[in-house]
């Protein structure tokens, strides 16, 4: 994705946050339905960040990625647990 691209976005939406050179201390992926959930962790940080994908991808573990994300919410069995929603993710 070009730069002005990711500028744009970052401009549009006050919510959005862009990290870059991020080192993935952990890399999940497991089947949602027709989608391939991806759970990714950033060393250093306690929360998660997902995303979904159309199919399998190769493992980001150890890799350097830039990241575009909000924090968002999800509630499983009346327990509330942060997350990070990742909009955007690509490799340093």
């Amino acid at each position: 994705m070009k730069v002005r691209k990711t500028k744009k976005w970052l401009a549009e939406n006050d919510h959005l946050i862009h990290a870059t050179m991020q080192k993935v201390s952990s890399h999940v992926q497991r089947e949602e339905g027709e989608w391939v959930l991806n759970t990714v962790t950033i060393e250093g940080q306690d929360v998660p960040y997902k995303y979904k994908r159309q199919r399998r991808y190769k493992s980001l573990k150890g890799a350097r990625v830039d990241i575009v994300y909000y924090p968002d919410k999800e509630v499983i069995a009346r327990m509330t647990f942060e997350y990070m929603k990742v909009v955007k993710i690509s490799l340093s």
